[in-house]
């Protein structure tokens, strides 16, 4: 009693607001309020999953089949805030209420597509110390659980790389070849797996991660990220 009665006072000095619009949230809102959810940049690439952008990029990167992104990328708006947001303000849970929201829009779309595992793409244990949490796999946390998935974390990365964001396409491409691995855990053999990111800008990190678990012996990898760059 005496504890939610604390809690109930730090609500009242330092209540939980919108990571986008800063308003006071509700008991029923986590993260981002109702009005700000209505304005989220949806795509409908889940409606296309073999036929959009994304699905063109990887071509001749990648076997993987179906691509989906929640969320359209525009630089300064609503998307780059969200990410920044996730990735640079200790907000885990933001990541874990997009996968959330995610899964939603996926079963209310009736998709017929089913996985095994999902698995995000992972950092380097250095760069996850720094943070604190692994951005995707908060994402993929959310995932799993409205879509009722299990979470495999057998994909790691063996070497530290650069950041990507000033590389070119190629560029990218080589530097992350030969930066992924599997521990060994999981039999992924005839293992159908979504393998999620926060962004797909090339494709070349999710296509290298792809060609990892399909060479493991993976029969189907779909792709899906928070938000599809350009």
């Amino acid at each position: 009693m005496r504890f939610t009665f604390f809690n109930d006072f730090l609500a009242l000095v330092f209540p939980e607001t919108c990571c986008m619009c800063k308003r006071s949230l509700f008991d029923f809102e986590n993260q981002l309020c109702r009005v700000c959810q209505g304005k989220l940049p949806l795509t409908t690439y889940h409606l296309r999953p073999q036929n959009n952008d994304l699905a063109i990029k990887i071509m001749g990167l990648t076997k993987a089949g179906n691509v989906m992104a929640f969320l359209r990328f525009t630089k300064k708006g609503m998307s780059q805030r969200l990410l920044h947001q996730l990735k640079y303000r200790n907000k885990p849970e933001l990541g874990q209420v997009l996968g959330k929201l995610y899964g939603q829009r996926l079963k209310q779309s009736g998709i017929e597509i089913r996985w095994d595992f999902i698995i995000a793409v992972p950092l380097h244990p250095l760069k996850e110390k720094r943070r604190g949490y692994n951005q995707s796999l908060q994402f993929a946390l959310g995932l799993a659980s409205t879509l009722d998935i299990l979470i495999d974390q057998s994909l790691v990365r063996t070497k530290f790389t650069v950041t990507q964001t000033k590389k070119s396409r190629i560029a990218r491409i080589e530097n992350v070849e030969k930066v992924f691995g599997l521990t060994g855990k999981t039999n992924l053999e005839g293992k159908s797996i979504l393998l999620v990111d926060d962004v797909m800008t090339t494709g070349a990190t999710l296509s290298a991660c792809a060609n990892v678990l399909l060479d493991a012996g993976a029969r189907q990898v779909d792709l899906a990220v928070i938000a599809a760059g350009r």
